[in-house]
């Protein structure tokens, strides 16, 4: 089920580091190549040698390998890597992979990786239930990583409660789901718009919005990281792109998204509206600055072309169309409708009634209806893993 794929595994000063030698022949097992990095603390719970017996590959502790003069490159490891796996992760390594400390080749690699992160963590259960450890595995996800949640049971200590990293054969099943899920979308091509649009009255001034892009940038992730072939038409964002197969288009105005977002829709499997589209333009555009004057100005302004309308009539069987609806009242209704007067198959609606949902946060709280009924409400979670439910939503209905 692993074949083929590159995992670095991350061995911490924990007295769960015992697993790590299951863990690691049930990974090579299932044909994944494995690189172990270890804390200089993990070597007094089990040593190099059976870690390197069992993943076939020299154990990696310290920058500096003086037995063969060669540099432990943090950096290369980051970029060979499919998958980062600590496991186990201590409490120490967790809070210093929250504050972003890199006093050893674990965590540097750590910083470098551009792989997806799994942290399984190991501890006692008072260790585990503090405040400031809750605290750091809740900025580690906000940073994409994927926590596997610890067990309930006797702990080294002697007493009972949740804190004890999850069984070796779990932690593989648990990675080969992963993987699968990653290529869902193979084969699809996905059309997806993010953020504002500007409408220009002049050289200087345009009619905007707040919308910072960042929930559909990481919808774009998402879906190119499930095996997407995706298309982003962006507005004017201040957010880079990551993934390669991500082919970015950036426009300015309603116009343009329109113009790119239609003619790439016509050989695309789904399109996801996320922008925030300006409703009017500007009927004249100034060609030089506006100078302020005595008398009030009136501005006219016309409807821009409504996308979502336009390629819902331009939709065929095989297409799927998602759009969003951000209200402030009668949220539901006015998402329904809009849902049936667009044509859309599925709407993701969030309301600014909500704290922490919106324009420029990292959080967000979405409903997810479809045409047929269905309306899934989903509790407050980052962008990120707000993400992950709506391709979920796109992947079930496909």
């Amino acid at each position: 089920m692993l074949k083929g794929k590159h995992i670095i595994l991350g061995v911490t000063g924990s007295i769960a580091a015992y697993k790590a030698a299951t863990l690691t022949r049930l990974l090579v097992k299932e044909g994944a190549s494995v690189k172990v990095v270890m804390t200089p603390l993990a070597k007094e719970f089990i040593t190099p040698l059976t870690m390197a017996t069992l993943s076939k590959s020299p154990i990696m502790v310290d920058f500096y390998n003086p037995e063969n003069g060669d540099w432990n490159s943090h950096v290369d490891l980051g970029l060979w890597a499919d998958l980062y796996l600590i496991a186990p992760a201590s409490a120490n390594t967790i809070g210093k992979m929250a504050g972003g400390i890199a006093d050893n080749l674990l965590l540097t690699t750590y910083l470098s990786a551009k792989c997806p992160v799994m942290v399984a963590p190991a501890m006692d259960l008072d260790m585990y239930k503090h405040p400031a450890t809750q605290r750091n595995l809740k900025v580690l996800q906000s940073f994409g990583n994927i926590i596997i949640e610890p067990e309930s049971g006797e702990l080294a200590s002697g007493l009972v409660g949740k804190g004890r990293m999850e069984e070796p054969e779990r932690i593989v099943s648990f990675i080969t789901a992963y993987f699968a899920s990653q290529v869902d979308f193979k084969g699809k091509k996905v059309v997806v718009t993010a953020g504002p649009t500007y409408e220009k009255i002049d050289p200087v001034r345009f009619i905007g919005n707040y919308s910072s892009g960042k929930m559909g940038l990481a919808i774009a992730e998402e879906l190119a990281g499930r095996g997407a072939e995706v298309v982003l038409v962006c507005g004017p964002v201040n957010l880079k792109t990551h993934h390669p197969a991500i082919r970015r288009v950036d426009v300015e105005s309603a116009a343009q998204m329109y113009e790119v977002t239609s003619r790439e829709f016509a050989n695309s499997d789904v399109a996801v509206l996320s922008a925030a589209v300006a409703d009017f333009t500007p009927k004249e555009k100034a060609d030089h600055k506006i100078k302020r004057g005595k008398d009030d100005l009136v501005l006219e302004l016309l409807p821009t072309k409504d996308i979502a309308a336009e390629l819902g009539k331009m939709k065929n069987a095989s297409q799927l169309l998602v759009g969003f609806a951000l209200e402030t009242n009668d949220e539901e209704v006015n998402a329904l409708s809009k849902m049936q007067r667009k044509n859309l198959d599925m709407i993701v609606l969030n309301s600014l009634n909500d704290k922490g949902a919106g324009f420029g946060v990292d959080t967000n709280k979405v409903t997810i209806m479809d045409k047929a009924g269905n309306r899934t409400v989903y509790e407050l979670k980052t962008k990120l893993e707000v993400a992950k439910d709506i391709v979920d939503q796109i992947a079930s209905r496909l």
